[in-house]
């Protein structure tokens, strides 16, 4: 949402913490499908669901500002206060058994979920404000 609201010129910074910091970031939806084909197992098991990969929160900005043809070093600034005390600078899952016995993988790419987010949350805060959101992947909105 942050984005939107610059975009919308509703703010001009986006405050976060660590930007070096790297997650595995996967789609609900794929999650949802790997829950449901857990289910589906005579017994249970424990699955680690995640995609295997992972990206910084420097590469999200780089993405979810792109997507609306914004820099994000012209609008994300650091504050210490999201800094968090006891800081996991690397989280990344294997999600080798889920894909081996599940027949699981992930279906969305980490720029496709970027995107799908960012232009939500414009879509979204346009709707608000009466805006128009007819756009298409990295053009302005």
């Amino acid at each position: 949402m942050g984005i939107a609201r610059i975009k919308l010129g509703l703010a001009d910074k986006l405050l976060l913490g660590n930007m070096a910091a790297k997650r595995d970031w996967g789609h609900a939806a794929d999650y949802v499908r790997a829950m449901y084909l857990m289910l589906q197992q005579d017994s249970p098991e424990d699955f680690v669901v995640a995609t295997g990969e992972t990206h910084s929160i420097t590469d999200f900005c780089e993405l979810a500002f792109g997507e609306v043809g914004l820099d994000y070093r012209d609008y994300v600034a650091g504050d210490e206060k999201f800094f968090r005390p006891a800081e996991v600078d690397l989280l990344i899952g294997d999600p080798s058994l889920a894909r081996e016995k599940l027949i699981w993988k992930q279906t969305y790419t980490f720029p496709q979920l970027v995107s799908e987010m960012v232009r939500s949350d414009v879509a979204q805060m346009s709707a608000k404000r009466g805006h128009s959101t007819k756009s298409t992947s990295n053009q302005n909105v």
